[in-house]
C-alpha cells in the first residue's frame, strides 16, 4: 500500500486510570493536524502489510509496578522497530532506569511540555524533522483539534477522542496526600484544580458534540477545589445547572477523608438522573494499624460511614480499592480488611498485592509479607468480593430499566451497555445495535462482574 501522499501515522497508547486516558486524548490533539493519529496498537485487519507507525506516544502507568509499561514498550519496538518512541504519563526514575537497559531512543515529556511553543518542543526531537514537523510552532493559534487550555472547550466540535460518545474531563492534577506506597504523587505533584468555568464549558461542548457520558477525572477528585475555595459537589451542581442535555456524569476517584467534608452536598447530586449512581472510594485496608502505616489519614470508620451513606441510595454502585500484603500486615490486620469488605459490600473492588515502589517510604519498610501469603490473602479477598458482588447484582434481577449501549461484546451478537448505576449489562441481539443507542431491558440474570439483560 502506498502511503506517500498521506500524513505519517502516530499511535497514542494510554494505560491506567481515566485521568491518564484523558491526558492521552489531549496529547493526541497536539499531533492531529500534522499526523494521522490512532489510539491503541495498530492492527492489520486487511491481510496485507500493515502500515507501521512513524512514532509511538506511550502514556504509561506504573502505579502497580513497571512490568506493564515495559511490556508495552517492547511491543511497540517489535511492531515498528524504526518508529520514534515518546513516553509520557507516570514514568518515575526507577522506570526510566529500566527503560535505559532496553533502549536509548526514548524521549520523555509531558502534556505540559507538549503545549509549550517554540523550537525546543519535545515533538521536534521525537518526530522526523523532515516530515511536516511544525508542531511546537503556533499550537496556541490552532483550535480545530486542540484548545489552548487543557480544559477550555469553546471550539470542541469534532474533537479527537478515543470514543465519540465518552468525554473525559480532567478536573485537577496532583493530590493533597502522601501515601507511603504511592509513586504517582512523585510524578504528578501537589493539587492543582482547574477553573470550574473552564470545566463547565468543556462539558457543554462535549455534550453538544454527541457525548452521552462525561467522566470527571483526576488523581484525586475528592480534593478538587480545596486549593481554589470550592469542592467536587459544588462543581457537579454547577455542571448540572448550566449544562442541559441527555447525558450522564461519572465521578472519578475520591479519597474518603476529603469527601467527608461535603458528604451531604455530594449525596444531593445523585438525586439528579444525569449523575451515575456510582462512587469510587478507595479504603485500601480495614486495619487502623495498616492505614496509619500507609499514611492514609483516614480511619476505617471514616470509610464505613461514607459507604453506608452512599449505600442508602437504592441500587447504588460502591467501588473501592484494597491492598494486601503491605509491610507489617498481620493476620489480624487482614481479617480487619475482610471484615470491612463484608460490612460495606462494594459491587466493584480493585484488589492489589503490595508492590514496593522505589523512592517511596514503603520501599524500605520492615516486615515484608511473603509473596505466598500475599497470594493467599488476595485470593481470599477475591472470593469474598465476588460472592458479595454477585449478591448485590442479583437484586437487579426482574427489574426493567433504560440502558445505553457502550460497545460490542467479546462474542458475536453481544453488546455491553451501562445502566443508571454504571453497572455493565450484557445483551444479546440479532439486530445490530449501535453505541449510544438507548432502549429498555429486563435484567434476567446476574454475575459478579455484570448483569445479563434482555430487550423488553
Amino acid at each position: 500500500m502506498d502511503y506517500s501522499n498521506e500524513k505519517p501515522l502516530l499511535a497514542v497508547i494510554s494505560q491506567g486510570c481515566a485521568a491518564n486516558f484523558g491526558d492521552g486524548e489531549k496529547i493526541a490533539r497536539v499531533f492531529a493536524e500534522d499526523y494521522r493519529v490512532v489510539f491503541g496498537m495498530p492492527k492489520d485487519t486487511t491481510g496485507n502489510d500493515a502500515e507501521k507507525p512513524a512514532a509511538f506516544v506511550l502514556n504509561v502507568c506504573t502505579v502497580k509496578g513497571n512490568s506493564g509499561a515495559l511490556k508495552l514498550l517492547r511491543e511497540a519496538m517489535s511492531t515498528a522497530p524504526e518508529a520514534r518512541l515518546f513516553i509520557t504519563g507516570c514514568a518515575p526514575k526507577d522506570f526510566r532506569e529500566e527503560v535505559s537497559k532496553i533502549t536509548d531512543k526514548v524521549v520523555y515529556t509531558s502534556l505540559k511540555e507538549l503545549l509549550q511553543q517554540g523550537d525546543n518542543n519535545p515533538t521536534k526531537v521525537i518526530l522526523d524533522p523532515g516530515v511536516r514537523s511544525t508542531i511546537g510552532k503556533g499550537i496556541h493559534q490552532r483550535n480545530h483539534f486542540w484548545i489552548p487550555s487543557p480544559l477550555r472547550g469553546s471550539r470542541m466540535t469534532g474533537v479527537l477522542r478515543e470514543s465519540p460518545l465518552v468525554g473525559i474531563v480532567n478536573i485537577e492534577e496532583g493530590c493533597l496526600d502522601a501515601c507511603a506506597y504511592c509513586s504517582t504523587r512523585l510524578v504528578k505533584g501537589r493539587l492543582h484544580s482547574y477553573p470550574a468555568a473552564d470545566i463547565v464549558q468543556q462539558v457543554k461542548s462535549l455534550v453538544a458534540d454527541g457525548c452521552v457520558e462525561i467522566q470527571l477525572t483526576g488523581q484525586d477528585c475528592g480534593c478538587y477545589g480545596f486549593d481554589t475555595g470550592t469542592n467536587l459537589a459544588e462543581l457537579v451542581a454547577q455542571i448540572l445547572d448550566e449544562v442541559p442535555g441527555n447525558y450522564k456524569m461519572r465521578l472519578g476517584m475520591g479519597n474518603p477523608r476529603h469527601m467527608l467534608r461535603y458528604t451531604d452536598a455530594l449525596l444531593k447530586c445523585f438525586e439528579d438522573e444525569r449523575v451515575y449512581k456510582f462512587i469510587h472510594l478507595p479504603v485500601q485496608s480495614g486495619s487502623e494499624n495498616i492505614l496509619k502505616a500507609m499514611n492514609r489519614k483516614h480511619s476505617a470508620q471514616d470509610y464505613v460511614d461514607l459507604a453506608e451513606a452512599f449505600n442508602r441510595i437504592p441500587q447504588f454502585t460502591l467501588s473501592t480499592d484494597l491492598i494486601v500484603g503491605f509491610p507489617g500486615e498481620s493476620e489480624r490486620d487482614f481479617q480487619d480488611t475482610l471484615a470491612i469488605l463484608e460490612k460495606t459490600r462494594p459491587t466493584v473492588c480493585n484488589i492489589t498485592r503490595f508492590v514496593p515502589r522505589p523512592n517511596t517510604p514503603a520501599f524500605n519498610m520492615q516486615g515484608a509479607v511473603p509473596d505466598s501469603i500475599k497470594h493467599e490473602r488476595s485470593a481470599a479477598l477475591a472470593e469474598a468480593f465476588q460472592r458479595i458482588a454477585a449478591e448485590n447484582n442479583s437484586r437487579w434481577i426482574g427489574t426493567t430499566e433504560t440502558v445505553v449501549i457502550e460497545k460490542n461484546g467479546y462474542r458475536k451478537g453481544t453488546y455491553i451497555a451501562r445502566n443508571a448505576a454504571y453497572r455493565p449489562v450484557a445483551i444479546t441481539s440479532e439486530a445490530p445495535l449501535q453505541p449510544g443507542e438507548r432502549f429498555t431491558v429486563t435484567i434476567t440474570a446476574a454475575e459478579p462482574f455484570a448483569l445479563i439483560g434482555k430487550r423488553a
